[in-house]
């Protein structure tokens, strides 16, 4: 496959998985009592409504085209509000993991699918890198950092404590997602990768790499 076509395939791929990642975070607000995200118009899966045309399209396709080991790509948040939403800390906890879990379901239905039914030439590529691309999605949004979706689960029992660092780093936002991916990821990125690998293989019934 040349160049061109392996930007496309992991283009759509990001548009997807990303749209429906946060679709998914608005879906559980709006089920949990918040009304933002809908009165944001995010209640949707049309894609212009969630991509950022720097985080989810060039910024990825550029680390692709430079070789780099981490590929980061990201949409535009979903706002809501953890005051509105029933449950308190809990409630706030399942809108964050609503994203992730999305992304692992669409992992589990196309690789399912891949371990019972062969699918030749590029549909079976694409296939298969949906797959990784949708765990890969769901492990690095698990990790508990701040502001990724896994710190609202870890917030959801920490002590009081441990809650004001998490806002401390939370308030640095997307500076600190890219501090830590290009700095302290590479520390962690060989059990990510077994992570990643694991949970693939579990799934398609064959090695994932």
């Amino acid at each position: 496959m040349d160049i061109f076509a392996t930007l496309i395939m992991y283009l759509v791929i990001l548009v997807i998985a990303l749209t429906v990642h946060e679709f998914s975070h608005a879906w559980a607000g709006h089920m949990l009592g918040d009304m933002t995200a809908k009165n944001e118009g995010r209640l949707t899966l049309n894609p212009v409504k969630h991509i950022d045309p720097f985080m989810t399209l060039l910024l990825p396709l550029g680390l692709i085209l430079l070789g780099s080991p981490v590929v980061f790509g990201a949409a535009k948040p979903v706002p809501f509000n953890p005051y509105a939403v029933r449950y308190g800390k809990w409630g706030a906890a399942l809108v964050a993991f609503a994203g992730p879990a999305s992304n692992i379901l669409m992992a589990l239905i196309i690789g399912l699918y891949l371990r019972f039914v062969t699918v030749p030439g590029l549909g079976g590529v694409f296939l298969l890198q949906f797959v990784l691309v949708n765990v890969a999605f769901f492990a690095f949004n698990m990790i508990p950092f701040p502001p990724l979706d896994g710190s609202r689960l870890l917030y959801a029992v920490s002590p009081p404590a441990l809650m004001d660092v998490l806002d401390k780093i939370e308030q640095y936002g997307l500076i600190a997602v890219f501090a830590f991916i290009f700095i302290f990821f590479r520390f962690i990125d060989p059990v990510f990768t077994m992570i990643v690998g694991s949970i693939a293989t579990s799934i398609l019934g064959q090695p994932a790499f």
